[in-house]
């Protein structure tokens, strides 16, 4: 096939890849088409909770179709047996001609092999098609591979001048309806919400994905070294229903929260609070991949201030506070522009009446 119909197939196996963001956690998300003759014979991404594997689903729509026919998968097959057989040996037993991989898996049980056993086999594989897109899309299990912390989105929405709230802590609400809409959105496409318990407190959250039918909540995340948040929290209430991790540190009470279904992940301490890197850790460590953090002021700042925010999303009304407003960063101490945390402008474009602006970290 031409270059042209590679990216055009490969488009759509990254399309289906992206759609299991937030879903299928610990493993990637990973989007496959099956092509014979020009016509798609089979197309899948993973399944929800990780398996199968969207290779195996692929195939089984594609059936006897598979055979002579040409693969575009987004991430380098499996290699290894684990819960299944690896999805490389699942493409040559189909028969298939030829694969093409847009990344290779940086996991050590794969890191090429799974290439390998495929060219063994007789097939043609061809590598790095729309690269770049992937690696994007991949960013939240790179994160893991390469730093073993989520990748972390960093979400604030205020005034033009950086306001959250009035000085009276009036907040609701700066930004319209289609921006918490769209923040509804984000937060089904990672793994996890997370928030401090300050925020718990002030705003009493549910942190829940609502409005767009999604069934496959986000784990809820909330981090404090003490962990003073009441039985009576939404966040608490619905505890039993909606997976609630508490991250908190060594001496924290969180026996009534559990006894409400809570999970209690110990955390390390770095000074008076709790170490963010080490929450990112054990985040990691129980299959967490993308992190949506939600604040507040103080959480953000720490984060920005320790390096661990991956992308900023920022969401801007068209209105002012003055100074005597909330910032939306609690301090950070900068007392030089070169030691301010610097990011890339991404994208910029209307939500509604507001403006959203997505920036990368600066590598």
């Amino acid at each position: 096939m031409s270059n042209l119909q590679d990216a055009r197939f490969m488009a759509l196996a990254l399309s289906l890849g992206r759609r299991g963001l937030g879903r299928v956690w610990p493993n990637p998300s990973v989007g496959c088409v099956i092509v014979k003759d020009g016509v798609i014979v089979g197309r899948a991404r993973t399944a929800d909770g990780g398996r199968p594997h969207a290779e195996t689903i692929a195939l089984a729509q594609a059936g006897a179709a598979a055979k002579g026919a040409t693969v575009y998968v987004t991430l380098e097959p499996c290699a290894h047996h684990g819960k299944t057989p690896p999805c490389a040996d699942a493409l040559s037993n189909a028969g298939v001609a030829r694969v093409v991989v847009a990344m290779g898996d940086p996991h050590p049980r794969v890191s090429g092999r799974g290439l390998a056993m495929l060219r063994a086999a007789g097939i043609t594989v061809d590598c790095g098609v729309l690269e770049d897109q992937a690696r994007r899309d991949q960013a939240g299990f790179l994160m893991t591979q390469a730093e073993a912390r989520p990748f972390v989105t960093l979400k604030l929405a205020g005034t033009l001048d950086g306001r959250i709230a009035t000085a009276s802590g009036e907040s609701q609400w700066i930004t319209g309806p289609a921006a918490r809409r769209c923040v509804h959105m984000m937060r089904a496409s990672h793994d996890a919400v997370m928030v401090g318990a300050g925020t718990a407190r002030a705003d009493d959250p549910s942190l829940t994905v609502r409005g767009l039918g999604i069934t496959k909540q986000p784990v809820r995340v909330v981090v404090s070294r003490n962990m003073k948040m009441a039985q009576t929290a939404k966040l608490a209430q619905t505890a039993d229903q909606v997976p609630l991790w508490l991250c908190h540190g060594p001496d924290a009470d969180v026996a009534g929260l559990t006894g409400q279904g809570a999970v209690s992940v110990p955390c390390a301490l770095d000074g008076p609070q709790v170490d963010l890197r080490d929450v990112l850790a054990n985040l990691t460590a129980r299959g967490i991949t993308r992190v949506f953090c939600e604040g507040g002021g103080m959480m953000a700042a720490s984060l920005l201030h320790a390096d661990l925010v991956d992308e900023l999303v920022v969401f801007s009304a068209g209105m002012v506070i003055g100074a005597e407003g909330t910032p939306a960063l609690a301090a950070l101490g900068v007392a030089r522009l070169d030691a301010a945390p610097r990011f890339v402008l991404d994208s910029v474009h209307s939500v509604g009446p507001d403006i959203c602006h997505r920036w990368r970290r600066n590598f």
